[in-house]
């Protein structure tokens, strides 16, 4: 990743207004463009660093990935949220597979994927389903809603059969 000469920006942004500093000085230094638009955090975010927003060309950035890879790792998403959105307003590839896409990510040093910061739950077996008809047994880690849910063989309805946690208490 490319190390930036930011004086003003060591630390992570904690207002909207000091993102939008940071990306503008981020979009002029590494990609010599000017970023018109708009910056902001969004909580609701839960497994990307940021997005771009086609319609608006607004930049959103996930506060809770930003404190989990610190400074290096915001410019990074910056970096790869910019890509997007100078590509799209150029009218040239912008989508992750896009071949525009990838060399202007190799050039400015952005990541192709962002760090995974999800906490993986290693949630045990619990529930216990069959098929009424081919007699297809399932396990899963979460309740299925059997209004819903179908056998994936031949389509007919599923059956609860027990609660593992249950059986142990």
């Amino acid at each position: 990743m490319r190390s930036c000469g930011f004086s003003a920006f060591t630390t992570l942004p904690r207002t909207e207004e000091d993102l939008r500093q940071l990306v503008v000085k981020v979009s002029l230094e590494d990609f010599g463009l000017v970023f018109q638009h708009r910056c902001r955090f969004n909580s609701r975010l839960r497994t990307s660093g940021g997005r771009y927003l086609l319609s608006t060309h607004d930049l959103e950035f996930n506060p809770h990935y930003m404190e989990v890879v610190g400074y290096q790792g915001l410019l990074g998403t910056i970096r790869h949220e910019l890509c997007h959105y100078h590509l799209h307003l150029a009218s040239k590839g912008y989508r992750h597979g896009d071949a525009d896409f990838k060399h202007l990510l190799a050039k400015v040093g952005a990541p192709r994927y962002a760090e995974s910061t999800t906490i993986k739950r290693n949630l045990p077996i619990r529930y216990e389903y069959v098929c009424t008809h081919c007699e297809t047994h399932y396990m899963r880690r979460r309740k299925l809603n059997l209004a819903r849910y179908v056998c994936g063989r031949c389509k007919s309805k599923l059956q609860f059969i027990c609660d593992r946690m249950s059986l142990h208490t």
